[in-house]
């Protein structure tokens, strides 16, 4: 390894590091300093900017004693700012076990993330067609830009002052999506809606949908029907569903 080589492996262990690792020689010191500090913050705006919940509840200390470790121990597997937030909530539910963490830390992380992805997500939705027949007997499929989630804990509520320290019993079920004004929106759904979100991205017909409900649910389709078209009435009109385009369907 040339001597350059050892400079740049020392400055980037000493940025990751700098309590750990002696400063690299040959580099002035207030300039390190101040590459130092500039690094760190743009680390901490971008994971402070993507994951806002996860910040509030923090306290100073204890927040940038985490992004600190972050740094450290987590290995980025991409050098884009853009992913960062991906990375540290791949640092989260892989290298973090502190024990003064909040339980529900990686499942807010996890949706705040997707609220982020979502955000800077490039798909478009398709152009908004008007249906003629009833939702049941359309072809509809589940938008790229709507995320069916679970968690064991009501993340959309959990702020500052509200911290739950076991999960509820109940499962939290989500759709966070982006509608066509480009806004980051999300809807508080039941075991059954989430189901059949599932059998539609599975490439179910809504028709086959309602079937597959009722012998799940030892119900008669036919009870089904108003429930399903104005549930999908809903999702459509939320842009969390969408008209299936012609190579779709063929699938």
């Amino acid at each position: 390894m040339d001597p350059f080589q050892q400079q740049q492996q020392a400055l980037t262990a000493y940025l990751r590091d700098p309590e750990s690792c002696p400063a690299p020689q040959g580099i002035e010191p207030r300039r390190l300093a101040v590459y130092r500090d500039l690094f760190y913050k743009n680390i901490e705006g971008f994971i402070s900017g993507g994951f806002p919940v996860c910040r509030s509840i923090f306290p100073d200390d204890q927040w940038h004693a985490m992004v600190r470790d972050f740094m450290k121990v987590h290995h980025c597997q991409s050098p884009y700012f853009l992913q960062i937030a991906e990375e540290f909530l791949h640092y989260l539910s892989s290298a973090r076990d502190h024990p003064d963490d909040p339980p529900f830390l990686p499942a807010l992380a996890h949706y705040e993330w997707v609220e982020l992805a979502l955000d800077t997500d490039t798909a478009t939705l398709p152009a908004k067609l008007s249906v003629s027949t009833p939702l049941v007997d359309t072809c509809l499929r589940k938008s790229s830009l709507a995320w069916s989630l679970s968690y064991p804990y009501p993340v959309h509520r959990i702020s500052k002052a509200y911290q739950p320290l076991h999960p509820p019993g109940d499962m939290t079920y989500l759709v966070v999506y982006r509608d066509r004004s480009d806004a980051v929106r999300f809807m508080e759904i039941n075991a059954v809606t989430a189901r059949l979100l599932a059998l539609l991205e599975g490439g179910a017909s809504p028709r086959e949908c309602l079937a597959s409900l009722a012998t799940e649910l030892a119900t008669e389709e036919g009870r089904l029907v108003d429930f399903a078209e104005s549930l999908l009435q809903q999702l459509l009109e939320a842009d969390i569903l969408c008209l299936a385009e012609p190579s779709f369907v063929g699938e």
